[in-house]
């Protein structure tokens, strides 16, 4: 028996070198274990089964730690609104449940089973599932259907994959203003455009702690996004631009240059990109060694650092759009890795009331790009075409908007649920009950 169970994990063993060799990476005995689904692999986890959840509001993630940044800026808005309704964070992935302590008191589950999610769902009171992104693992989710199913997505940007066809399965799609209607209508066939609610930014509502000292020089930030996951997708600036932009602003005596690069960039496994973030590490540490101020930082809220700096060069992204909306007044210039200056207009509203880079101004960007900030010629334009991003929310009226939504949707499929046919037939009338309402905005559509 003993050399049975020898030869078993010698097999295993070499299954799981030759599987993790065509991943790219290692994998331990445990691991491999979990992947043929043996107990004491690394993905088995905890079921669950006729545990009482009490929530109204899942806000469901399904992805890795890499991609947590997603949900990381709902989190205040999302602490808000358990103020008024129960709110869970629900897992799919357990290594981003374990470091998201780390980030909110919110209460959090893992449930690692498509049968055990359907079951969590069918036998609690739930009554909406928020989701922050377009992930596959949203599916299974979306297959429970007495729950209110809304997509609220994690920025406002003009990237591709801010309208996917998967919007057709949500309930409710909430955007951020006339320009995401205007996205949906010109990339989706056949979608229903009801489904679109315009609530503004929530997030940009949220009044952080700075985390970027002031300075008495003009701070200009680099922020570009990572090269996203097909070409299609790809907007960074990084590996084509990137250097030369640094290298431009740090040109600059009159500038303190902060580097900020998408989360995704540090470890990125595209060599093009990862070597001109090294370099550009690198111009930035050696100013700094010859006594400049200028930054680089790794990790934080960018949200935090705008009202310490002057200008933004930002590539298509929701960094630029959140900064045109949080600081109109300031100079912002965009990125065309494509250099189709027609095309970019067309899928990239801004980019009409901004400078532009491309490959064109290279050669004399370290004269161009410092006075096209000193300069900027386009500030009447930016405040117009926020409106176009926007509508006309101010800060702070988004999160009402916001909450008011949701308080609708609930009351709306309250409504709905006396025709509904419970899967689990035990439930009786339990799946058509609803707690006790503590939400002041819900308790105002009542009054009405």
């Amino acid at each position: 028996m003993k050399d049975v169970l020898h030869q078993l994990v010698a097999a295993v063993k070499t299954d799981s070198r030759n599987l993790a060799g065509r991943l790219g990476r290692k994998a331990g005995l445990h691991e491999a274990l979990g992947w043929i689904g043996i107990e004491n692999g690394r993905s088995f986890n905890v079921e669950i089964e006729n545990v009482s959840i009490d929530a109204t509001i899942v806000v469901y993630f399904g992805d890795e730690p890499d991609k947590m940044y997603q949900l990381l800026q709902w989190l205040p808005i999302l602490e808000q609104l358990h103020e008024s309704y129960r709110v869970v964070l629900l897992f799919r992935d357990v290594a981003t449940f374990r470091q998201i302590r780390r980030h909110t008191e919110l209460p959090r589950m893992f449930v690692r089973r498509f049968s055990s999610l359907m079951d969590l769902y069918e036998d609690n009171q739930f009554q909406l599932v928020l989701y922050v992104n377009n992930s596959r693992k949203n599916f299974q989710s979306l297959e429970h259907p007495r729950l209110v199913h809304v997509h609220i997505n994690h920025g406002e940007s003009d990237k591709l994959s801010m309208v996917s066809n998967k919007a057709k399965a949500y309930d409710r799609v909430l955007v951020a203003g006339p320009a995401a209607i205007e996205r949906y209508k010109a990339r989706l066939i056949d979608f229903d455009l009801d489904k679109l609610v315009i609530s503004g930014r929530p997030q940009l509502d949220v009044r952080f702690e700075p985390t970027l000292a002031a300075h008495e020089k003009f701070t200009v930030m680099y922020a570009p996004t990572w090269e996203g996951e097909n070409e299609d997708n790809n907007y960074t600036s990084i590996d084509c631009y990137g250097v030369n932009i640094v290298r431009a602003l740090l040109s600059c005596d009159d500038f303190r240059v902060i580097y900020k690069p998408h989360p995704r960039i540090i470890d990125s496994r595209t060599s093009s990109v990862r070597e001109s973030h090294e370099r550009i590490c690198a111009l930035i540490d050696h100013s700094r060694r010859t006594g400049s101020n200028h930054e680089y930082h790794d990790s934080g809220n960018v949200l935090a650092m705008f009202d310490s700096i002057d200008a933004l060069v930002a590539d298509v992204s929701s960094v630029g759009l959140d900064f045109l909306y949080l600081c109109p007044n300031k100079p912002l210039v965009i990125t065309d890795r494509r250099q189709n200056l027609p095309q970019l207009l067309l899928d990239t509203p801004v980019a009409g009331a901004c400078n532009v880079i491309s490959a064109r101004e290279l050669s004399s960007l370290h004269t161009l790009l410092p006075s096209w900030i000193k300069s900027d010629d386009f500030s009447e334009e930016r405040l117009d075409i926020r409106s176009y991003y926007f509508g006309d929310i101010r800060r702070g009226e988004s999160t009402e908007r916001f909450f008011t939504h949701i308080a609708d949707l609930l009351m709306d499929r309250r409504k709905k649920l006396p025709g509904y046919r419970a899967w689990h037939s035990a439930m009786g009338d339990e799946a058509n009950s609803f707690p006790p309402n503590r939400n002041h905005f819900q308790a105002q559509a009542e009054t009405q």
